[in-house]
């Protein structure tokens, strides 16, 4: 299953569908084709990104189901719009994305990078997670994290902040095995004393969830 799939699998039936740094538009596509959503927005910072996405869904955005906005982050998204994607950007721009505007009321999150700061981000400003995973495709392994701005009820641990809230999961100890594999390659280097000491806790940290410690 390709990125893509995988993030449609995480996508709920809503009435209002926002894809946010839609790019070719393919999540929307799903949505729609699978009736569900009533009506969707596409929006992406960059006009050449949104308009493959325009091509894509030329026919509901010519009968007005889709709405094409280009825009950053979520200046084009009603604050009420049901459910919210947000992939394939940085975890820091994501956050800077809800700092400037909102937390929508349900969201879907892949974030390409610094998972732990979009995590810190909705925890500190009472956002619900329900799904935080990853998953792996082609080789690589993304972030999920899916829930609701409001009725938080988490408590993370440090391990969960670093690898999400299932951490007894085979992907997620597909994940750490890969992770601290590398950082025990990385060793091997001629590192400075100080770099060494923060590599070797690190591989204590991921040793101890491996060993759910």
């Amino acid at each position: 299953m390709d990125r893509i799939e995988k993030l449609c699998s995480y996508l709920d039936k809503c009435t209002t569908f926002a894809d946010v740094g839609c790019d070719h538009g393919y999540c929307t596509r799903y949505m729609l084709k699978n009736g569900l959503c009533e009506a969707a927005v596409i929006s992406d910072i960059s006009a050449k990104c949104l308009q493959k996405a325009e091509t894509l869904l030329a026919d509901y955005v010519k009968c007005g189901t889709v709405k094409a906005v280009c825009c950053n982050g979520l200046e084009g998204v009603n604050e009420d719009t049901g459910q919210v994607l947000i992939a394939g950007m940085g975890g820091e721009e994501i956050v800077s994305i809800f700092k400037n505007s909102f937390i929508p009321q349900n969201f879907v999150l892949q974030p390409m990078k610094n998972t732990r700061a979009v995590r810190e981000y909705l925890l500190q400003n009472g956002a619900q997670i329900s799904v935080d995973e990853p998953f792996e495709s082609g080789g690589k392994f993304y972030f999920v994290i899916k829930g609701k701005r409001s009725g938080n009820s988490n408590k993370y641990a440090e391990s969960q902040l670093e690898y999400g809230l299932n951490l007894s999961g085979e992907i997620t100890k597909k994940y750490v095995r890969t992770e601290l594999t590398k950082k025990r390659a990385y060793l091997e280097r001629d590192l400075k004393d100080e770099t060494r000491l923060k590599i070797e806790e690190e591989i204590s940290f991921m040793e101890g969830v491996l060993n759910e410690d």
